[in-house]
Formats: structure tokens, sequence, C-alpha cells
């Protein structure tokens, strides 16, 4: 039997460049800050899993910095000398120990999943339960640029056939701009390609009944989180008097902040990210939640890196409940490679790799490379 006791948890921040600046509603990202957490058994299987957050801590008021001092100095304490089938228990006790902190959680439960079951020689989706599919279709997401770019960027995607959905980023400009914005690329790829629009919670109850609507009649397929995620009631109002399928993110931080939007009719989708709700376990509550209630899921992402992208891709390829596609797309827009081999995207797809644990082996040179110092 293998010993499946933690010998140690490490970590380590990567700095990865992008392919071309990456806009959101507050921020541009040039690169992408990655903590890397790795536990090792103490027969020295490692498993890895990523603390990531979109564009720094604007969003969800934790960096790579904050991870990593709460990693060091507070979880792994907890974690060294149990055994990683104890993960339930782990962390539960990481509960008592710090309060929020998801995506630093969500690091440490990945890489105890990946860590116990390569111990086992299984892919971490037999962890959760088995395989229901063994792709997802993957959304593009575009940033807040220029008309001219966008649809440059599109066509040659649509091109190459890796995508067939694009999501655009609005809120960096005066909402009637950037509705007029949206609205053009909208209407210049009617029937060609499925666009949404990500607000990312900047727009006030008025402007989002103002402007909406006008998305919806341009042919945008899905707006996510026009309003700031605590305002449920003002989501809840949006998805029964727009006419737009609405997508909670921002809203959605824990199962109970699931329950909430169930309960109040506040979305028509969830977007589900791993590392928002603090790891794979939660995740799997936060989809049975929006099952019962008939609630769609999408999986969403932080704009991890391929180990992080790869645990994501396991629990959709375990979920059935994630019903509307994916945006899974983050290593794509890395400039450089992590992975010895890299995940595969074909046909608006990304696929299920094979292997134990999440079944992706990092590049060491690479991690070395872009360690920062």
């Amino acid at each position: 039997m293998p010993d499946l006791t933690v010998r140690s948890v490490d970590s380590v921040i990567l700095d990865v460049p992008l392919i071309r600046p990456h806009k959101f509603a507050t921020t541009t990202a040039t690169a992408q800050p990655i903590l890397l957490v790795t536990v090792t058994t103490e027969d020295g299987v490692a498993g890895h899993g990523e603390g990531v957050v979109p564009g720094g801590p604007w969003w969800g008021g934790e960096s790579v910095e904050t991870m990593k001092a709460i990693v060091d100095r507070y979880l792994a304490p907890v974690i060294v000398g149990r055994r990683v089938n104890e993960l339930p228990g782990i962390m539960a006790d990481l509960e008592r120990v710090v309060a929020n902190a998801r995506f630093a959680k969500a690091a440490v439960d990945v890489a105890l999943h990946d860590a116990w079951a390569r111990s086992l020689g299984v892919p971490v989706h037999d962890l959760l339960g088995g395989a229901c599919r063994d792709s997802i279709e993957v959304t593009w997401a575009l940033g807040s640029a220029p008309v001219g770019e966008v649809l440059d960027e599109v066509e040659g995607k649509l091109e190459s056939g890796l995508h067939h959905s694009f999501k655009l980023k609005m809120g960096a400009l005066p909402p009637d701009e950037d509705t007029r914005r949206v609205a053009e690329i909208a209407r210049a790829l009617d029937g060609r390609a499925s666009v949404r629009v990500d607000v990312n919670a900047r727009w006030d109850r008025f402007t989002a009944l103002t402007h909406v609507p006008r998305l919806v009649e341009a042919g945008v397929d899905l707006v996510e989180q026009p309003t700031p995620g605590n305002q449920i009631e003002v989501l809840a109002e949006l998805t029964r008097r727009t006419g737009a399928t609405v997508m909670a993110d921002e809203s959605v931080c824990s199962p109970h902040d699931a329950l909430e939007v169930v309960r109040q009719g506040a979305a028509d989708v969830i977007a589900l990210k791993t590392t928002k709700v603090g790891g794979l376990r939660q995740s799997r509550e936060v989809a049975a939640i929006a099952k019962a209630q008939g609630v769609a899921l999408h999986g969403a992402t932080s704009l991890e890196g391929p180990v992080g992208t790869a645990a994501s891709l396991h629990f959709v390829c375990s979920e059935p409940g994630v019903n509307h596609g994916s945006e899974l797309f983050a290593p794509l827009l890395l400039a450089e490679e992590l992975l010895t081999e890299p995940l595969r995207y074909a046909d608006g797809r990304l696929h299920l790799p094979e292997g134990p644990g999440l079944g992706v082996e990092l590049d060491p040179d690479a991690v070395k490379r872009f360690t920062r110092t």
C-alpha cells in the first residue's frame, strides 16, 4: 500500500507572460501570476494545485502574495503529517484556521486531490465519481478591445476551428459607448458565432436595466454579472425583466451564495469557478444546489494555468450538471508552455488528458524560468 502521509507542502509564485494584454473592467493584465502549490507524500508522490485570481486582488480580495503567506504559514502546518485521503477532514480543519481565502484553499484542495489520485494510479475524476464526458466546449474571452481588433481575433479563431463562442469584457468604457461597441460586434457575427458579455459587476441597477435590453436586441446570447455581486435581488430583477440569459459569477463564491441565487431566481446560469469557491469539494456542493433548482452551470475560469485548468476540466467532465459549456481557455492565453505535453484543444473543445492525477506533467525548466525571485 502507498504511504499517503503528507511530507511537505511547498509553494512558489510564477509570472507567465500572456500572448496579448487581457483587459478587465478595472485593470489590464500582461502576465499571469500563479501560485503553484505542491503536496508531496512520504512516498515522494507530488500533487500540484494553483492559486490564481483574474487580474489581481481587485476581483476577489486575494493575490498570489497573500495566498502564499496563507498557505505557507497557516495551511501547510495543518496538512503536513496527515494522509491525503483525509481530504474532507483536512479541508474542514483549514476552515477553522483561516476564514474565507477560498483561492488559497482551492490550490491546496487540488494539490491534495492530485497527490491522492497519483498515489492510487487513477485520474482525479475517479475521485469525483467518474467521468460523464471526455471533453467540453470552450468559449474564448476577448477582453475590452476595440471593434476592429476583436473582429480580427474572432475571425482567426473561427477559421482555425478552435472556438465557436466568444465573450467580451465590458465595464471599462462609458455604458453607452460600451454597448454600441458590443452591439456592432454581435451584429457582425450574427449567425456565425455565439456572443456573450461579462460586465464584471460594474453597472448599477439603472444602467443595467437601460443597456442589457439593447445587448439582447443586438444578439448577445448571455450577460454575465452586470451588477454588484452582493445585490442578488437586483440580479433577479434583471433576469425577470430584460429577456436576457443572465449568468451569476461574483454573486456565487460559496454553496450558500448559490443557494441564495437559486432561491431568488436571480440567474439562469451560474459561473462555477473551482478556484473561486474553494476547490473541487466545494464545487460539487455548488453543482448539487444548482441542479436541484434546474439552474445551468458553466465551467468558468480565473485565468488558471494548465494545472488549474486541468483540475477544472476533471471537475466539469465528472459533473453532468455543467451543461452550459466552459471558458477553460486560459492556457491558450499564456505565451509560454508550462507542461511537457500541452492540454489538447480541438474542434472548439478542451479534451480530458489521460493518466493518473490531473494527467498533466509540469516542465521543471519552465517552472524554474518563470519562478519569481
